[in-house]
């Protein structure tokens, strides 16, 4: 979604063949393709438990320990927990990697100073609401939670006073970053529905948790962001905390081929395509500026669908480490599973590295991104000049 300008049957010849030149120029490249690297060469991250590198871990640290910051949290990767509520990597982690950049840093971090470039604001737990709106609603929260607005605040008034206090500076690092909003939004309805909700009253709270989505991603064009990713929600039907929490002995409830909940999954679509909706307005309102929606919804539902053709042997909806997460499930003789990789479920409510891998690797060099990075890169490269950045090896 670039500007007008790149519509016109000739500019489409040129971003065609601009493209096959740029493929031609990665078949001996280590890691991703040279064209994403020389457009995004910082990502700026928000979010929740999907994309939190260890912010939640310093923010509040807790005794005795959370759950992500033990054993066996951080196992296949990292060899120790991380903060990261997985078994390894998250989407995130593997966006950067494509990229060829380094793994992008939590804002806050254990020597309480962050660092200048690609930052990651994203705490577990998160939400895209504030407070105040669950509190309205008459929905218990069971301790502070961070917003999506205090995401951003810290960005506007900690971040960019620190690094970036000039206008010149502060767009040269806009203009060359990947922003990712999210995946947010989860969280408002998660905590929700798991301690009991009516599932109609959360379905009130879908326009307001987009707006809210909605609405940072426009301050963040204001302050000069020119590419966002902004990701839907997964299938939430397919999480074992869910169909663990509503059991029902109406088949009909199940979708036939996956297993899993329909209701759930049913709610997840109808946020993201509000969520597209939204995100497809502000583009019209911003031709310069290039948002980009992650389709997480149908990048995961693949392996949902066929989960051995992915190498998920042990099926994808029974969870590796059942006794793990902040919602355990009501198995008492589970055991924590040998080989994190035959599984799509980590802890019940959050997927393992696996899984995580499939779902970026179709955002980068898949069609689960709409439009598709490449072609948004590649109007990146005509529309502005930037130097070739050198490579960082992984």
């Amino acid at each position: 979604m670039a500007s007008s300008s790149s519509s016109s049957p000739t500019n489409h010849l040129i971003i065609y063949f601009f493209l096959l030149f740029l493929s031609s120029q990665t078949k001996h490249a280590s890691s991703s393709p040279w064209s994403l690297y020389a457009c995004y060469r910082y990502i700026i991250g928000f979010g929740d438990s999907l994309a939190d590198a260890g912010n939640l871990h310093i923010l509040y640290p807790s005794n005795p320990p959370r759950f992500m910051d033990l054993p066996p949290y951080g196992e296949t990767f990292f060899h120790h927990p991380t903060g990261r509520c997985s078994n390894g990597r998250l989407i995130i982690d593997f966006i950067a990697q494509y990229l060829n950049l380094p793994l992008v840093p939590p804002f806050y971090n254990e020597k309480n100073s962050s660092v200048k470039g690609s930052v990651n604001f994203a705490v577990a737990g998160a939400s895209a609401l504030p407070d105040s709106f669950f509190l309205s609603r008459g929905v218990a929260i069971r301790q502070a939670n961070t917003s999506l607005s205090d995401q951003l605040g810290w960005f506007k008034n900690k971040y960019l006073p620190k690094f970036y206090q000039s206008p010149e500076d502060r767009q040269n690092l806009l203009d060359s970053s990947l922003v990712l909003v999210g995946e947010i939004g989860g969280n408002d309805y998660n905590h929700a529905l798991l301690d009991g909700t009516s599932k109609d009253l959360v379905g009130t709270f879908i326009p307001e948790v987009v707006g809210a989505i909605s609405s940072t991603v426009k301050e963040l064009i204001q302050l000069g962001a020119k590419t966002l990713m902004v990701p839907g929600n997964l299938p939430i039907g397919c999480s074992a905390t869910y169909l663990s929490q509503f059991k029902s002995s109406n088949k009909s409830d199940y979708n036939p081929k996956t297993g899993c909940l329909n209701w759930l999954n049913e709610f997840a679509q109808t946020h993201n395509k509000l969520l597209r909706a939204q995100l497809d307005l502000i583009q019209k309102e911003n031709p310069h500026t290039d948002i980009i929606y992650a389709d997480y919804y149908n990048a995961a539902m693949r392996f949902f669908l066929s989960p051995q053709k992915y190498g998920f042997s042990k099926g994808a909806l029974t969870a590796c480490c059942p006794k793990c997460g902040p919602y355990k499930l009501d198995n008492p003789d589970a055991k924590t599973c040998d080989v994190p990789s035959q599984y799509v479920n980590w802890d019940g409510l959050h997927l393992t590295e696996a899984a995580y891998s499939i779902i970026a690797k179709g955002l980068i060099k898949g069609s689960y991104t709409i439009p598709q990075i490449e072609t948004t890169c590649a109007n990146h490269m005509f529309n502005r000049s930037y130097p070739t950045p050198p490579r960082i090896a992984l």
